[in-house]
């Protein structure tokens, strides 16, 4: 656990843990996160909830580029802000990440 300008980190595991273009879950301070890693090597963290009415799991999305599409309901998420493309519209609570000496920290 670290602590910074941006909240309380703590640590998600080792970058090597998570695969490119593929979600993973993990559990932080009671929270289900899906985290991601872009094929430029950039990681994201989100809610495992897709914004959609009828809900869902958002980890087993695939990621293109920047961009996560929901697996239930193939809705766009913007990685960056969490932000659902249109014509659909939701968003995605987004946590901020780092990678420091080979491992994903997620602030909560």
């Amino acid at each position: 656990m670290t602590t910074s300008s941006t909240g309380t980190y703590y640590a998600a595991g080792a970058l090597a843990e998570f695969l490119p273009q593929i979600g993973r879950v993990i559990a932080v301070q009671g929270r289900e996160l899906a985290v991601f890693r872009t094929s430029n090597g950039s990681v994201f963290a989100a809610d495992n909830r897709t914004p959609h009415p009828k809900g869902g799991p958002l980890a087993e999305g695939i990621v293109s580029g920047t961009y996560l599409y929901d697996p239930l309901y193939d809705w766009k998420i913007d990685l960056r802000t969490g932000e659902v493309q249109a014509p659909d519209q939701g968003q995605v609570r987004m946590y901020p990440t780092k990678v420091e000496q080979g491992y994903v920290w997620v602030a909560v």
